[in-house]
């Protein structure tokens, strides 16, 4: 890959928790490098509310998210995407869609926050401790050589992020 500006796709079935924190933490931490997407396979149309107050006790903007299909993206005149990345089980076990410019693709699988049954503050504590996980996995993947490995490395190392 040469060096420039990526595009990545974060992927679940809802697009309303893991993708949307995902892309928030993606859009921050890449500083300018990475534009972060989300999208589900079948969305909720809303984003859950922990998952913006998750976003903000992160420092992180709460603005502008929504749930939206992965069909979007595969549209003409979409974004090229550099990298698509399932992080719930349901959705990796689904047909995508074929992406335009065939992306480096890894499962990131996580538990879903949204499933926590409990008191708020447990609520809270499992779309907290989502997050902490997959900014690790963005943080790892940030520091690899991106622009120096090959195709086939960068698509086994981004897979082994996964399995972490």
């Amino acid at each position: 890959m040469s060096d420039k500006h990526f595009n990545i796709l974060f992927v679940c079935t809802g697009n309303s928790a893991r993708s949307i924190l995902a892309e928030g933490l993606m859009n921050q931490l890449g500083q300018g490098r990475f534009t972060a997407y989300s999208a589900g396979s079948h969305p909720t149309g809303t984003v859950n509310p922990f998952a913006l107050r998750t976003l903000a006790w992160l420092g992180l903007s709460t603005e502008g998210y929504r749930s939206k299909n992965w069909a979007d993206f595969a549209a003409p005149g979409s974004p090229e995407l550099d990298f698509v990345f399932t992080v719930c089980d349901k959705a990796a076990g689904e047909v995508c869609p074929v992406w335009p410019g065939q992306p480096v693709s890894a499962h990131w699988g996580m538990p879903d926050p949204s499933a926590v049954v409990g008191s708020e503050p447990q609520k809270l504590q499992a779309f907290q401790d989502t997050a902490i996980a997959l900014k690790r996995r963005i943080e790892l993947m940030l520091a690899l050589p991106i622009t120096s490995l090959d195709r086939m490395s960068l698509q086994q190392a981004v897979r082994h992020i996964g399995q972490q």
